[in-house]
């Protein structure tokens, strides 16, 4: 039956009489032979008999050799990655299992494994399911059973298997060619660096060509000068901390489910926190719903992943966003930049903006217009005071986040390389992942 990686723990196997007539009958028929001897009640008393008790020993043989092993590649995923689990049912029986059900009692959003199966005797049967991990958040793979009994319905056994394994699914992250974020931070505050991405207009020092530089960069009067290419050295744009404010107050939001402005907001917040590590920088995240989520700005990958991992589990909570913003204010350092994604069209919040202002910090908001999700009302008064403010802000509608790019998950599908020749072939992935049982 080849070698087991592990196997779940099963708890004590379930009886149950599905056809309570047959033993009644058996009586019935054992009394009238009693009171009415007669050869055709023998007869029948020998084969109901017989029925009951192979019906017993059949499901008993299978309660005792039926076993299951459930396994899979990953703890976590994202939006748009396909999940793969592999199933290995083993009989270690004398009889076979005419009939088995495999039922799957995993949370995981549009996930049905259970199925209908048959397995001979001493023999072992393997099968794969797949999906598509379809929204985010924390989800349960398993427990498991398998319901089986006798050919002819008598008795039925339920092998329960708890072993469960908990699943994250994290937020998918989408391009956002349109959306700059404000830099924090004053002109000149920064070190030149040979490196950069971005670039001011100012340049602080010279230095020697070299290869890559653009041409436009060239300092011509040192070059002629010193018989040698030189180019600027410019600036960083001032590179302040992120902190991204996410509003999740309930009382403004629009939509339901997926299409729902929070969780359109959620994915806005992801891309924007991954293309801010991706620069460099570092990046915070405050969202106030059921409960708080508060992660001061830091850099690197690990900071990028518990910002997802904080998305793909936030809810709607009741505090309004400007009461959010007065909580954080005294957190945010005044060369910051402040990126605020809300759909209130309450333009009371905007004055809790001034004090950050004042202070050096740079917002930018991120409207989700309403009406794109299927409310109403406009953010016109709130897109004017903030332009009267001095704040840029970006209409985000339901078109820009809803498109392909928004499922990016990669994981579990089939990739397709081109050939020399214009062939393409499928490229496995992920093969070299280990399998890791439920437990």
């Amino acid at each position: 039956m080849g070698d087991r990686q592990g196997e779940a723990r099963v708890l004590k196997p379930k009886w149950s009489l599905r056809m309570g007539l047959l033993p009644v009958l058996v009586v019935v028929v054992i009394v009238t032979q009693i009171l009415a001897p007669y050869r055709g009640w023998r007869i029948l008393i020998v084969g109901l008999t017989g029925a009951l008790l192979l019906s017993w020993f059949w499901t008993r043989s299978l309660a005792r050799g039926l076993d299951l092993t459930r396994q899979m590649r990953f703890g976590w995923a994202q939006v748009g990655d396909r999940l793969v689990e592999r199933f290995t049912v083993y009989n270690k029986a004398w009889a076979p299992a005419v009939w088995a059900e495999v039922a799957d009692r995993s949370t995981l959003p549009g996930y049905w494994v259970s199925r209908g199966t048959g397995i001979a005797a001493r023999d072992v049967i393997r099968w794969h399911t797949e999906a598509v991990c379809l929204r985010r958040g924390l989800f349960t793979l398993g427990p498991t059973q398998i319901v089986s009994g006798d050919p002819f319905g008598v008795f039925t056994v339920t092998l329960d298997y708890p072993a469960s394994l908990p699943l994250l699914v994290l937020p998918p992250i989408v391009p956002l060619p349109s959306i700059d974020v404000a830099p924090g931070g004053r002109l000149g505050e920064a070190r030149p660096r040979s490196n950069l991405v971005d670039r001011t207009v100012s340049a602080s020092t010279v230095r020697e060509y070299a290869p890559g530089d653009s041409r436009r960069w060239v300092h011509w009067r040192t070059t002629a000068r010193r018989n040698e290419l030189f180019v600027r050295q410019f600036e960083s744009t001032p590179s302040g901390d992120w902190w991204i404010l996410l509003d999740m107050d309930e009382h403004v939001q629009v939509g339901e489910a997926d299409e729902a402005t929070d969780e359109h907001g959620i994915i806005l917040a992801a891309s924007l926190a991954d293309r801010g590590v991706r620069a460099r920088r570092a990046v915070g995240i405050v969202a106030q719903g059921a409960d708080l989520v508060w992660m001061a700005p830091a850099e690197g990958e690990g900071q990028r992943w518990e910002i997802l991992r904080s998305l793909a589990l936030v809810s709607r909570g009741s505090r309004p966003l400007a009461e959010v913003l007065a909580r954080v204010a005294p957190s945010i350092g005044s060369r910051a930049s402040l990126i605020v994604i809300t759909p209130s069209q309450d333009t009371s919040w905007v004055e809790s903006l001034v004090s950050f202002v004042r202070r050096g910090v740079i917002p930018t908001v991120m409207l989700l217009d309403p009406v794109s999700f299927g409310g109403t009302g406009s953010m016109s008064g709130v897109s004017i005071a903030l332009r009267n403010l001095g704040v840029t802000s970006y209409d985000i509608t339901k078109d820009l986040l809803d498109r392909p790019e928004v499922r990016p998950g990669r994981r579990g599908h089939t990739e397709w390389r081109a050939l020399g020749t214009g062939k393409a072939i499928a490229v496995k992935q992920d093969e070299s992942v280990a399998w890791r049982s439920l437990a």
